[in-house]
């Protein structure tokens, strides 16, 4: 896929490109972004960056829940990283960025947030 950037809005692949309940890594400006998606078609990003373990390794992490906060599992020590804003549940100095991203069709585009 071309890479198209349209007001910001970066597009980094298609929704059937990651499968439901886990993520994929994009390379974005170079930044690594992790992708998540949940169920059909909701979708988070984060920084892949896990400042606790110093790897780019959240797209491998295991989604789930922890009460209320979906949550991706870092796969080297298994710090917990809210879906939605990117805080370390066990470590919040070491939370990471939390990107915009929206599905347009069948394209999943992403936008960095301010910090």
């Amino acid at each position: 896929m071309d890479t198209v950037t349209v007001q910001g809005w970066v597009q980094v692949c298609y929704l059937d490109d990651i499968v439901p309940n886990t993520g994929v890594c994009a390379l974005v400006d170079d930044e690594q972004v992790a992708i998540f998606r949940v169920g059909k078609s909701e979708l988070y990003a984060l920084d892949n960056y896990d400042p606790n373990a110093k790897a780019s390794v959240l797209s491998r992490g295991l989604i789930g829940n922890l009460g209320e906060r979906l949550v991706v599992a870092s796969p080297i020590y298994k710090h917990h990283f809210d879906l939605r804003t990117g805080e370390c549940l066990e470590a919040p100095e070491h939370s990471v960025h939390a990107w915009q991203v929206k599905l347009q069709g069948e394209h999943v585009l992403l936008r960095r947030s301010s910090r």
